[in-house]
């Protein structure tokens, strides 16, 4: 699937690969759900790559509320430039070790709603004129909620599948 440009493609193509990703999960065995990935992964099992997709869906939520209340948002987060991200997504992985998969996957699900809401909230030309708002420097407010979305989420089933396939 390409990159959505629009708004119509960009609410279709998230809820696609979001529906994606939950079916496949929602198919695997208990067992399966719980299998570690290889070493050398960062994310190391499942609910590692469902925190990792809600959190950056609570952190493009916090970039978008600062930024629409004509403040400069700390992006990607407070201490941590983009050459930093692998050290922030360690950070984030560590945050959800205590957290049961199935608590995971219902916060992902709540956080991608609410994901929807913003890009319903949203004109065509709100979310894709670049430059439209200071905030998202010289690419669109579309840009970076297809990031969040439908281009992380399919990252995310491609990572499982590869993850879960047998070595």
């Amino acid at each position: 699937m390409s990159r959505p440009v629009n708004k119509t493609d960009l609410i279709a193509a998230s809820q696609l690969q979001f529906e994606a990703l939950i079916s496949y999960i929602d198919q695997l065995s208990s067992k399966d759900k719980i299998v570690e990935f290889p070493a050398g992964t960062l994310n190391r099992n499942i609910r590692d790559v469902l925190g990792h997709l809600h959190h950056w869906h609570l952190m493009m939520m916090d970039w978008y509320n600062s930024g629409m209340a004509g403040k400069k948002p700390i992006i990607p987060a407070p201490g941590f430039t983009w050459k930093d991200t692998p050290a922030l997504n360690l950070q984030i992985r560590d945050r959800y070790q205590t957290s049961r998969l199935e608590d995971v996957q219902q916060w992902l699900i709540q956080s991608h709603q609410q994901i929807q809401a913003i890009i319903a909230h949203h004109s065509q030309e709100e979310l894709f004129e670049k430059k439209k708002y200071g905030w998202t420097g010289s690419t669109s407010l579309g840009a970076y909620l297809v990031s969040a979305t439908s281009s992380h989420y399919d990252w995310g089933l491609k990572l499982i599948k590869k993850c879960l396939r047998p070595h």
